[in-house]
């Protein structure tokens, strides 16, 4: 450091480098909270958007497959017959085999519920389930705690896309 005239160093006191440190905290209390609801905002859209996808490819299905939606609600199966070509009883269909008509695949891969981070199916909501699917009636909604669900739907939660547990 170089010498002031009067026989000082120059540079910043603790004091000002503190008032620096206390307001970038203060900023950063500010902004960070709005980043984390954007991030929220974004899974919500994700949420919906494949819940629609989902939706119109199993109505899709049920058209082509003589009224009946995917009946078995395993996770895997579900999805083998969502993501692979099915004859029309809805059992998957050999690669290659190029006899038997076929209808699909209606997703080119399983679905990831983007708030619990799954793509397993189950009839009812609870954690690392990503879908609730009922296979009577085709329903399907995406899984959310009840406590994210408060944070991300303040309104209210909507239960034609959303179950909680």
């Amino acid at each position: 450091m170089k010498k002031a005239r009067n026989g000082l160093q120059s540079g910043f006191t603790l004091v000002e480098i503190l008032i620096v440190v206390v307001i970038l905290g203060i900023l950063a209390a500010i902004v960070i909270p709005q980043f984390t609801s954007a991030s929220e905002s974004a899974k919500s859209s994700s949420l919906v958007s494949q819940l629609q996808t989902i939706r119109s490819q199993l109505e899709l299905y049920q058209v082509q497959h003589n009224g009946i939606y995917p009946v078995d609600t395993s996770s895997d199966a579900f999805w083998d017959q969502m993501t692979k070509k099915t004859d029309v009883h809805g059992d998957p269909i050999a690669v290659g085999d190029t006899t038997t008509p076929s209808f699909g695949p209606y997703l080119q891969q399983p679905s990831t519920n983007p708030f619990e981070q799954s793509s397993d199916i189950g009839t009812g909501p609870g954690a690392g389930t990503g879908w609730v699917y009922d296979a009577e009636t085709g329903a399907i909604t995406g899984v959310v705690s009840t406590l994210t669900a408060a944070k991300v739907f303040p309104s209210g939660v909507p239960t034609n896309d959303v179950s909680t547990y």
